[in-house]
């Protein structure tokens, strides 16, 4: 899932494409770097910057959107919003996925990717509203609580996508890290990666250039990509499946060595004997 953000201030200054045409250019790029989907927002997620209102996010998303399903008309495309009413907007460009990033804030819009045929990421924010930055966050003294917290909050998410008429496959579960977590916490789910896989809805892993990973290694955001990678690496060896990314290129050549390392995925040539094709069903994860 390769991200492009209609924002002049996201945490990520190699990602900041207030320019439509920028955003255009942005997009081909992520396309022909190998990316399955895309996903458009328009508003930072975090507590810095300036507000944006319900009409300023439309301008920002809708004419990016409107491109690009004329640009790729079969790419999966996605809405990086927590408001029903900017996805209703975004209606006419035909979205295929509703990134509720911030877990239901808006109970609408859940109702509303039903009706537009779309799916959905349910997600875990700890219960913080929109673009509120974790500080002193605490699940418990058992640092599994965090892990609990999560597991209960998609299970619920999911079902009440289900309910609305989302069909199992269109629903995806992302733990959501940075989010309401603080770098223990987002470093404890990861690890639990599996439980999440567990619940048996495809997971989301928005890892890119975090600040847990930044928190961890003492870097700036603009240094983060190894440390997102070796995360990648581990959600993806864990069953995760879809990964929320900046950096399109490196990501789609881990995530596909790991695949070839599971056996999900055969080597795309052999100059040393026969390729095998990949089995049909992962083979069993040995967690020690």
């Amino acid at each position: 899932m390769g991200v492009v953000n209609r924002t002049n201030d996201s945490f990520f200054a190699g990602n900041r494409h207030a320019d439509l045409e920028a955003a255009m250019r942005a997009l081909r790029l992520a396309v022909e770097e190998g990316a399955d989907i895309v996903d458009v927002g328009g508003v930072r997620a975090g507590q810095e910057g300036a507000p944006v209102s319900v009409a300023e996010e439309i301008d920002r998303v809708v004419p990016f959107l409107e491109g690009a399903r004329a640009a790729y008309p079969d790419l999966v495309l996605s809405l990086d919003t927590w408001r029903a009413e900017v996805a209703r907007a975004a209606a006419p460009a035909g979205i295929d996925l509703v990134n509720d990033t911030w877990a239901g804030h808006d109970p609408e819009l859940v109702r509303t990717a039903a009706e537009l045929g779309a799916g959905v990421v349910v997600s875990h924010t700890g219960g913080l509203p929109p673009r509120t930055d974790p500080v002193d966050m605490s699940y418990g003294t058992d640092p599994l609580d965090v892990v609990r917290d999560v597991i209960v909050t998609l299970r619920r998410g999911a079902e009440t996508a289900s309910a609305t008429g989302i069909p199992r496959e269109r629903i995806l579960v992302d733990p959501t890290l940075d989010f309401g977590k603080t770098t223990a916490h987002s470093i404890e789910v990861l690890r639990h990666t599996a439980d999440v896989v567990a619940l048996g809805y495809p997971v989301l892993q928005a890892l890119s250039r975090k600040d847990f990973v930044g928190e961890s290694l003492d870097l700036p955001a603009d240094e983060r990509l190894e440390g997102t990678l070796a995360a990648t690496a581990v959600a993806g060896w864990l069953g995760a499946t879809v990964f929320r990314t900046h950096d399109v290129r490196a990501t789609r050549r881990l995530v596909d060595m790991v695949a070839t390392i599971r056996g999900d995925r055969a080597p795309r040539r052999a100059v040393r004997g026969v390729v095998k094709p990949a089995d049909e069903a992962p083979r069993p994860v040995s967690r020690c």
